[in-house]
């Protein structure tokens, strides 16, 4: 069988295990058998979920590969899924357009794009229900943690206002191939209640943006280098540091901002 040439520029470790591929598949939720849901696989490589995602009936699986290689070799292999098989870069893709209103996301994702794949999530976070994802554990950690925690960043306060993380297990280096210098892990996000935040949702997110930019910074010193001095007013989070605030805590220093600035 031919084998497609791992590309450190698209920053491919292709998994060998295939039974952590079929537990990677099994963590993703389905729908009905009558009425199956869209998934949407990012970076097929040589088909190692694909092969598994394909045997489920509660799921019709399309891919999104920018590899022409493994486009090709998807081609040969398994050619009742070329049709569903989208040439190109996922970064750069209409979700809704191509899919329709509500797409689930898998994939071994790409170490060097792992976080611009979850924003892209995060700016369809009205189709994309759930998203199941490998990714560098220490991505991962982050995503999950709590407030308080020297991981807890700017993803992790964006995703966790829309989505429920769930870290759900590490994964070795020595299940790829090629091997990857660090440990890998499987996080699920799916969507929760939240339709609309209870502030301008696009100045939380500069707010959350400014608050991390200088992390170590008091907010007061974070906030005023992005917003101005605020005429001389105070929040009472101002002499706190970003990682120290929960969802609900930036929500109410956005409305604060917005009052203020």
């Amino acid at each position: 069988m031919t084998e497609v040439r791992a590309k450190k520029s698209l920053g491919q470790h292709f998994l060998t295990d295939l039974n952590i591929a079929r537990k990677i598949c099994d963590s993703l939720s389905g729908g009905e058998a009558d009425a199956p849901d869209t998934v949407l696989e990012v970076g097929c490589g040589m088909g190692v979920l694909t092969q598994f995602l394909l045997q489920r009936s509660d799921i019709v699986t399309y891919g999104a590969e920018i590899d022409k290689e493994s486009v090709d070799y998807l081609h040969r292999h398994y050619p009742a899924f070329a049709p569903r098989l989208i040439e190109g870069d996922f970064l750069a893709m209409d979700i809704r357009g191509t899919l329709g209103d509500r797409v689930k996301i898998i994939g071994n994702f790409p170490y060097n794009i792992s976080s611009q794949i979850f924003f892209k999530v995060l700016e369809n976070r009205d189709i994309v229900p759930e998203c199941v994802g490998m990714i560098q554990r220490e991505v991962a950690v982050r995503l999950a943690e709590p407030p308080g925690s020297k991981e807890y960043g700017i993803l992790s306060v964006l995703l966790q206002a829309w989505y429920d993380i769930e870290y759900l297990f590490t994964v070795g280096e020595k299940v790829f191939s090629p091997p990857p210098k660090v440990k890998s892990a499987v996080v699920r996000l799916r969507r929760n209640d939240v339709v609309r935040l209870d502030c301008d949702e696009a100045l939380f997110i500069k707010v959350v943006k400014a608050s991390f930019g200088q992390r170590r910074k008091m907010l007061r010193n974070s906030l005023r280098a992005a917003f101005g001095d605020f005429g001389g007013c105070e929040h009472r989070f101002f002499t706190m540091r970003a990682e120290q605030l929960s969802v609900a805590d930036f929500v109410e220093l956005t409305q604060w901002v917005s009052e203020n600035k």
